[in-house]
């Protein structure tokens, strides 16, 4: 495997960024869709919630406030929501 040179890499992320601001180039982005609800996502799993909850790493009180509405997922859980749906085998191999 060639050796990375990081700061020519962090230089050539800087000059693309510049020609993005002046108009000379696009980016390329992603979106990512929502992650189902996070009961639609225990019960595919087959899991409790307290499993559930365990597997995600948040408290059993957390995880009933998000399936009840009372509360929403913030940003990395909603990550670890996103994987759960997709690739739970990344989740389960580990716990």
């Amino acid at each position: 495997m060639p050796e990375r040179n990081i700061g020519l890499e962090i230089l050539e992320g800087i000059r693309e960024i510049k020609a993005h601001k002046a108009g000379q180039r696009c980016l390329r982005t992603h979106s990512l869709k929502r992650p189902a609800p996070p009961q639609t996502i225990r019960a595919k799993l087959h899991m409790s919630q307290a499993a559930f909850a365990g597997l995600l790493g948040v408290s059993l009180r957390t995880l009933r406030d998000w399936e009840q509405g009372r509360r929403k997922p913030s940003g990395p859980a909603e990550a670890l929501l996103r994987i759960a749906e997709q690739h739970p085998e990344v989740l389960i191999r580990q716990a």
